[in-house]
This record gives C-alpha cells, sequence and structure tokens, in this order.
C-alpha cells in the first residue's frame, strides 16, 4: 500500500510499505477513505518531537471502512464506517474507566520511553513516535486499529466524510480546550493560534455560552476563518496584544485564555528571540511565547487552557504570575472518545459543520508537497484533507 512516511526533519515521502494485518483479536483493519495533516504533525516535520524513526508512517486524523476485525472487536464487521480517534485506549484501566482515554496505562508498548521523559506513560497515539507507541499512522491506504472494541466509533451514511473526520482529533480537541475553561454566561474568551484546533475552540466557546471571543493570529486567512466564527482579532505580531486585550475587557483581562498554538510559538518580543536562539542551539525544546502572552493576559482568579502540544523543559515560564493572580491551568491530550455522541449530535443537528475548516483536498500523492505549504502557511493553507483511494 500507499503511506505518507517520515525520513528525517523536513522529508516526508509517499512510498510502498506492507498492508496491515491483524496482530491481535481486538485489532481491526481499516480502508482509509479521508485522512488529514494535523497541525501537530508539524512538530514531527519540523523535528521537535523525539524518537521518531525513518520510516515511520505519519497521521492521526483518518477514517473509513472496516475490511477485516479480530474476533475479539465483535462490536464491528466489515463495511462500518468508522472515525478513529488518535489516543489508543485499552477501556478498562483506571483511566479509561474515569474517560481519561488519553492517559491510559495499557496501551503504550513503549512506556518505558515516555516515562523516562515525564514520570508516567500517556497513552499510545496513531503516528506520533516511538515514545507513544511506535504505532503506524493513518495517512495511508490501510490502518491497524488496535483495541477496535473500544476506538472506532461508527458514523452515519448521510453524514459526509468531511463533516465527521475531524471527530478523530481537532473537533473534540478544540471542544475539551473550551470545557477546560470553565466558561460561565457572557465570559470573555482570548484564543491565541487560529489553526484548525483554534478555529474548533472559538465555536465550541459560544456552543458551551462564552459571550465573547477574541482570537489572535498573524495569517490573514486564519483571522478572517476566525471572524467568520463570530471571534474579534489581533495580530498575534502587534506587540501591544496585552493592553489591547486589557482594554477590550474592562481592565480585568480575559476571563479564559486559550493556548492553541504550543511548541512553535512566533512572537514579537525578545523573549521569541531567545527561545529561538535555545531551541536551534539544543538548549531548550519549545517555543512558548503564546503561553507566556496567555497567563499574563488571563485576568485573576481565571482559566488557561492549553491544547496547543508541548514536548519537553519549558524556559522562562511566568509561573509566579500564575500563582500570583490565582490561574488555574488545564491541559492534555483530548479525551476523544468521551465527547464523541456529544459532538456528533451538534454535527448531526446542524449546530455546527467542521467541513468550514477545509481548505485543501488532495490525493495523497502530493502529501509531501502540502506538508510544505501547510507548514509555511502558503495558498491560504488551513486544513488539508487526503483522499487515499
Amino acid at each position: 500500500m500507499k503511506a505518507v512516511c517520515w525520513e528525517g526533519r523536513g522529508d516526508v515521502r509517499v512510498e510502498t510499505v506492507p498492508d496491515p494485518t491483524l496482530l491481535n483479536p481486538r485489532d481491526a483493519i481499516v480502508r482509509i477513505t479521508s485522512t488529514a495533516i494535523c497541525g501537530s504533525d508539524l512538530h514531527l516535520y519540523d523535528g521537535f518531537i523525539p524518537t521518531m524513526q525513518e520510516g515511520d508512517i505519519l497521521g492521526h486524523e483518518f477514517m473509513g471502512i472496516v475490511e477485516d476485525v479480530g474476533r475479539g472487536a465483535a462490536n464491528l464487521k466489515k463495511g462500518d464506517r468508522v472515525i478513529v480517534p488518535f489516543p489508543i485506549a485499552c477501556g478498562h484501566c483506571f483511566f479509561c474507566m474515569h474517560d481519561l482515554y488519553s492517559c491510559c496505562d495499557n496501551s503504550n508498548p513503549n512506556a518505558w520511553m515516555a516515562e523516562k521523559f515525564y514520570g508516567y506513560t500517556a497513552a499510545g497515539l496513531f503516528g506520533y513516535s516511538h515514545m507513544l507507541g511506535g504505532y503506524a499512522g493513518g495517512q495511508a491506504e490501510y490502518a491497524r486499529v488496535p483495541f477496535a472494541d473500544v476506538g472506532p466509533f461508527k458514523v452515519p451514511d448521510h453524514l459526509t466524510d468531511e463533516q465527521v473526520l475531524f471527530l478523530t482529533d481537532i473537533y473534540p480537541t478544540g471542544f475539551m480546550a473550551a470545557e477546560n475553561c470553565n466558561i460561565q454566561p457572557r465570559d470573555t474568551v482570548a484564543v491565541w493560534g487560529c489553526g484548525p484546533v483554534g478555529q474548533f475552540a472559538i465555536r465550541s466557546a459560544y456552543l458551551l455560552g462564552a459571550g465573547r471571543v477574541i482570537a489572535i493570529d498573524t495569517v490573514p486567512e486564519r483571522l478572517k476563518m476566525a471572524n467568520e466564527g463570530g471571534a474579534e482579532t489581533l495580530d498575534s505580531m502587534d506587540p501591544d496584544v496585552f493592553y489591547k486585550l486589557r482594554n477590550m475587557t474592562g481592565g480585568l483581562g480575559p476571563d479564559a485564555c486559550i493556548d492553541a498554538v504550543g511548541m512553535e510559538a512566533h512572537g514579537p518580543h525578545l523573549d521569541y528571540v531567545y527561545d529561538k536562539v535555545k531551541t536551534m542551539t539544543f538548549m531548550a525544546t519549545d517555543r512558548i511565547s503564546a503561553l507566556r502572552q496567555a497567563i499574563h493576559a488571563c485576568r485573576k482568579g481565571g482559566t488557561v487552557s492549553v491544547p496547543g502540544v508541548y514536548g519537553g523543559l519549558l524556559d522562562k515560564v511566568p509561573f509566579g504570575a500564575a500563582m500570583n493572580k490565582g490561574l488555574t491551568i488545564k491541559t492534555g491530550q483530548t479525551h476523544v472518545h468521551k465527547y464523541l455522541p456529544r459532538l456528533l449530535r451538534y454535527i448531526e443537528t446542524g449546530e455546527i459543520d467542521p467541513s468550514f475548516v477545509v481548505t485543501h483536498r488532495v490525493s495523497l500523492d502530493e502529501a509531501p508537497d502540502m506538508y510544505r505549504t501547510f507548514r509555511d502557511k502558503k495558498d491560504g493553507c488551513v486544513k488539508v484533507v487526503m483522499k487515499p483511494h
């Protein structure tokens, strides 16, 4: 089969690899009908995530048709149309039983690697380094899905792929980011980063009762999309973002701030240059301009929600501001399984149509070019969907 493979920093290729097979009674094989490039895939592309190996199959946002299924996944049958959550969960450990699916204790066969980095392991993830399981991803024609009695979620035929594909990751991620803000009626929420997750965080904040959302980015097409979703906008490269947010909120600051940027943030101040030099010289792992701004800008007693991916040790975190202002900080990989029934209802009732975020539709063969286009924010690219078949 064809698959998009990581071959080094800035180097992805479409290669011919062996078809996946059932390895466990709880496995399923899915013929992929739609797959996407996620913003967090760019952290792999740019070499920020450790333990990648040449030839690793990328991709964690995919859906398709069940082609084969093990005897331990009696909930599925050949021909079922499913989306596949990006975290792999066993369904039976302490964390899965408490709806903390991305913290699953049993789905990462390389748990010892994650424990060295983070103290404890997280769940295994599709297409996202050997530290998180080394699982082949879904930017391919077929994928093996472990724990298929828990993960794959059946979706109705009357909805298009593009309406349900993002249930695999970015829609639940944006929703969980907003839910973590503990939004009260008429709250003001500021969102740093208007990529796909930021776009869903904006719309989810309104679904959860926010009175106002302020979106912060510097890419015109992303700001336009945020504005179409009801957000006011600010340019993230404006050195006065903090003061403008303060003035827009009567001096208090936003009730909640969402960092949907993560480890490759850009910024207008000297701290960005400091971060960039340290990451380029391998003295740091992450650039955190957006997180610093969110912590500084949030009102006293507010919440900072962090769906943006961070990989290692953060330098110059203004934790004194967080502590003295009494901020709540909530973060984590998304517990996708928990949100699927609720978010599917929003789609079916027409309260949201997730396909709004798609700007580019291409074949799998075009993946290397589209990684560059997406990373460099060219051609108005916000979200790429690929058709393997």
